[in-house]
């Protein structure tokens, strides 16, 4: 059955009513938000300044007389010294001496309006619940007033932008006027679907650029000519917006690369269309589909925690269609999850095939045999895959059936695993027979295969288990590859429901690939067979988002 979402449009009164009504406490209302609040917290960019950052003395010792050889460099590396300081700090440099004093006002402004709290932001994200920091809304309007621009970077995340409608228009108008960079702009709720004003549209100085609980502006009333020449990131972080809005913004933004879609208040239709973006993350959203129609560069696709909508409501038990047309560098794709989404592949081959792609990442429920019986379906729509990730997540129902190995032999070759691919990594591993058969299948048909990593799942193999003896039956395979490692860990984490990702690992193409392992960095290795691998401990300190 549909279940409907109610909160949009829906004013803090009613909803704290509402809660009543159903007899649960009202603090229930901003902790709801507050883990909304959290969640587009983090996917935020790190402002590139830091108002706790320590500066080094080191070599004042030495300096003879106490000469000020700093203000001896040229205006244009003082501007440079100045544009990388807090608000605050860039300031006060005009106190410094009459060499400083035009300084300031000349350089590019760099504003956190965190950084402006008492303890200048340390005590994390502004919470709902707590007072509107009125002081903070009135500093930003002071030093946006006071600044002739442009501003580096200006990140705004703490105000009730409902209490402060004229202040966050006049914002808007300034940085529109003397000139953005990176901007960051966040409602506090609430509403969680306060209009945006379309004024931003016109900034057309922005780089990157990152939106969270707003209602999009109407872009269908937003002038013909208005566009994002240098706009390169796009982030949009649990907004309310129309499909057309969410091609607008592609559409006039000619040379964006990177595009993440954090959350969404109701279902997107995400229609890929863009000469010039390389990664696209979508997370934690409600979607209706899936187009990729012409993105000749992209070479990234990320979807993961993704809900099956229509409009304002979710879907229960429906798949959302994936379509991939025009992507001849489609390297990495991942999370797929065969029995919960519709693959259809149009990319101009007889064959069905999206040949590019070298890494996938599937979630497959093996409990579920109408899941199951699609992944032959899905590998086969990528030849040349080299490596694949399969998460296996907790079943809450009961078992729909099981699969055994004569189902995998029986269904015709698959050309990947014969001839290219090389490492498999399986997640959060039960044991259960489904996903033995699989693992079988992969170390029997894989002549290439380098390296097969399992790491068990922690609530279903205490440290008291014979694991070798439930993996008997892969131990006992015919392997196809003779050098193909096999490497078992015990998965640090518990109750594991979801894969887990790592919006800057998978934006950073340093990393070849982005789902190597990374959030197994702490498991327990329980054994390996041949020799170690030199890239081990590679990822050891990254940080990954929690599941959900």
């Amino acid at each position: 059955m549909d279940e409907p979402q109610v909160i949009i449009g829906t004013s803090r009164s009613d909803m704290l009513a509402s809660i009543e009504r159903n007899g649960r406490h009202p603090d229930t209302l901003d902790l709801g938000s507050n883990m909304m609040l959290y969640m587009v917290y983090r996917y935020l960019p790190a402002p590139p300044v830091s108002p706790t950052a320590t500066l080094s003395l080191a070599g004042a010792s030495w300096v003879p007389e106490g000469v000020d050889r700093i203000s001896r460099l040229p205006d244009a590396l003082l501007r440079d010294i100045i544009s990388r300081l807090p608000a605050k700090d860039a300031a006060r440099t005009a106190t410094l001496a009459s060499r400083w004093r035009p300084l300031w006002r000349s350089a590019p402004l760099s504003l956190v309006d965190s950084h402006l709290l008492p303890d200048g932001g340390a005590s994390g994200p502004f919470i709902i619940g707590a007072p509107s920091p009125r002081a903070v809304t009135a500093a930003v309007s002071s030093a946006l007033a006071a600044h002739p621009g442009p501003f580096r970077c200006v990140h705004l995340t703490c105000s009730t932008m409902d209490e402060h409608r004229g202040e966050m228009a006049r914002w808007i108008d300034t940085l529109v006027a003397k000139g953005v960079k990176d901007l960051i702009f966040v409602n506090r709720p609430w509403p969680i679907d306060l209009r945006l004003p379309a004024t931003l549209f016109s900034c057309a100085s922005l780089t990157r650029l990152y939106l969270g609980v707003w209602r999009l502006p109407d872009t269908a009333a937003v002038p013909r000519g208005v566009s994002f020449p240098n706009l390169r990131e796009l982030g949009l972080c649990w907004n309310v917006m129309e499909d057309r809005d969410l091609a607008f913004m592609l559409e006039r933004s000619p040379v964006l690369e990177f595009l993440v879609i954090m959350a969404s208040q109701t279902g997107v239709r995400v229609r890929l269309v863009s000469h010039s973006l390389r990664c696209v993350q979508l997370g934690h959203t409600f979607l209706e589909n899936i187009d990729v129609v012409d993105a000749p560069l992209l070479e990234r696709l990320f979807q993961w925690q993704t809900v099956a909508a229509q409009g304002c409501r979710v879907m229960a038990n429906r798949s959302f269609r994936i379509k991939i047309g025009r992507a001849p560098n489609l390297l990495v794709l991942g999370y797929l999850k065969p029995g919960e989404q519709e693959l259809v592949i149009v990319a101009g081959s007889k064959e069905n095939i999206v040949p590019s792609v070298q890494i996938l990442a599937m979630e497959v429920p093996f409990g579920v045999r109408n899941a199951i019986k699609k992944v032959p379906g899905f590998l086969r729509c990528f030849p040349n895959l080299e490596t694949l990730h399969v998460q296996s997540p907790r079943i809450r129902e009961e078992s729909t059936g099981k699969v055994n190995l004569k189902f995998w032999q029986e269904g015709g070759p698959i050309k990947c695993v014969l001839q290219s691919m090389k490492k498999l990594f399986f997640y959060e591993f039960r044991g259960s027979r489904s996903e033995l058969t699989f693992l079988k299948f992969i170390a029997e048909r894989g002549r290439v295969l380098e390296q097969m990593v399992v790491v068990l799942a922690s609530e279903c193999f205490s440290s008291g288990d014979n694991v070798n003896a439930k993996l008997k039956p892969l131990a006992d395979a015919k392997w196809s590859s003779k050098a193909c490692k096999l490497e078992l860990f015990r998965s640090p984490l518990t109750n594991v429901s979801g894969p887990r990702h790592n919006h800057e690992l998978a934006a950073d193409f340093g990393f070849a690939d982005p789902f190597d392992l990374k959030y197994y960095s702490k498991a327990e290795r329980i054994s390996r067979s041949g020799k170690p691998s030199a890239k081990q401990d590679q990822y050891h300190k990254l940080s990954m988002e929690p599941s959900c």
